[in-house]
Formats: structure tokens, C-alpha cells, sequence
């Protein structure tokens, strides 16, 4: 009869662990009711959710990669420099400490700004994100750092006791954000060999919530 017990406390056991749509909130676990979007921050100013649980009425909308615009054209712009935006650096010219894949990643951002925008959605409704980043010419590993500091132009950038702004780092510099929002969605971030487009460092893709 032991035996037994064990076994069937086993079974119920691995279930509750293996229910799909789950996250553990404190010491209990957690399923999100049908309409409803959780996430999991740890801290005041954490950078990313630890995850984010999504009932399964929620209406979600997921944009396809997309990497930075080809804006600096000026002759002699390499293929990675020909992605710096110069409609937030003039003349493609980078302030000191801005690397080629934090001005990339502006870039890209603020192109997914425009796709949910599109789609009647803000960067606040992000509860995701998948970046994709290729070590720059030269580099013998992915900027992560400077990948960072663009991504707190948009995403992460306020303290969320207070619900005041943070300062966020452009370069050496420090700066108000681009966009100021408490959003923090899950996310992940890979090193790749190449990028489909030449002279891309970043891709990102995303996903968000409607009616959040």
C-alpha cells in the first residue's frame, strides 16, 4: 500500500510540474485564467521579466524579425555602418562609446516601434523577445553590452516602486530614455554566425498582448 501511495504521489507531482501555461509565483504555483497576462519581475529595476505566464484568450501578436534600416548612405559607409540611424545620429557620426551594434539596435527598435504600432499595439504590450546578435567585423564575440544599453532606450527604464524614470546609458553618456517604459518582457539573446542581411549585428523579434 506504501508502495502504491508513493507512486501515485509521484504521478501528481510531475503533472502539476509539467501543466503547461504555469509559473511559479513566491513558493505556489501559478496558472494565469484564461484572459489574463503575468509577469514575473524580480526587483525594482530588473532589466527582464523572469517569465511571463499568458491565459489562453489572450490575443497575441507576434512580429517577424526585423533588423535596422539601411540609413546612412553616405559614399565610404561601410556595410555595417550603413544601419546607423541618422535620424538620431546626424551624418551616421556615433558620440563617444555608441558602438556600431548599440546604434543598430536603436535602429531596430525603434522599426519594431513602428510594426506594433501598425498593428495597434505599443512597446508597453511587449511581453517577449528573441534578439539575434552577430559579432561585429573584427570583434571575436557579440556586443552585448552595447545590444543592453539600446534596449533600455525602450524597454525597462523606469523604477518600479516609484514608477520614476531611470536614466539609461547612450554610449558614455548618460541620457532620459527614448521611450519611457516599465515594460519588462522575457526574453533571450543568441550569438550567431550571419545575419540574413549584410552588415546586420541585430534582429529582434517579438510579442505582444492585446487589451493588456
Amino acid at each position: 500500500m506504501k508502495n502504491t501511495t508513493k507512486v501515485a504521489l509521484a504521478v501528481v507531482v510531475t503533472a502539476a510540474v509539467a501543466v503547461p501555461g504555469t509559473a511559479y509565483a513566491g513558493s505556489r504555483l501559478f496558472e494565469p485564467r484564461p484572459t489574463e497576462v503575468r509577469s514575473f519581475v524580480t526587483g525594482d529595476t530588473a532589466s527582464i521579466a523572469d517569465g511571463v505566464a499568458i491565459g489562453k484568450n489572450v490575443a497575441l501578436y507576434k512580429s517577424s524579425g526585423l533588423g535596422p534600416a539601411a540609413m546612412h548612405t553616405a559614399p565610404g559607409a561601410s556595410a555595417e555602418e550603413r544601419y546607423i540611424p541618422t535620424d538620431v545620429f546626424p551624418g551616421g557620426r556615433l558620440p563617444d562609446g555608441v558602438t556600431l551594434t548599440e546604434a543598430q539596435g536603436i535602429n531596430a527598435l525603434r522599426r519594431i516601434g513602428a510594426n506594433l504600432e501598425a498593428a495597434g499595439l505599443s512597446y508597453e504590450d511587449v511581453v517577449s523577445m528573441r534578439v539575434f546578435l552577430q559579432n561585429p567585423d573584427g570583434e571575436p564575440a557579440m556586443d552585448f553590452a552595447g545590444w543592453n544599453r539600446a534596449y533600455r532606450q525602450f524597454f525597462a527604464n523606469t523604477d518600479r516602486s516609484t514608477g520614476e524614470p531611470l536614466e539609461v546609458q547612450l554610449g558614455s553618456a548618460t541620457t532620459e530614455p527614448m521611450v519611457v517604459n516599465d515594460g519588462r518582457p522575457s526574453r533571450f539573446a543568441l550569438e550567431i554566425e550571419n545575419l540574413p542581411v549584410d552588415g546586420w549585428l541585430v534582429e529582434v523579434e517579438v510579442d505582444a498582448v492585446y487589451g493588456r
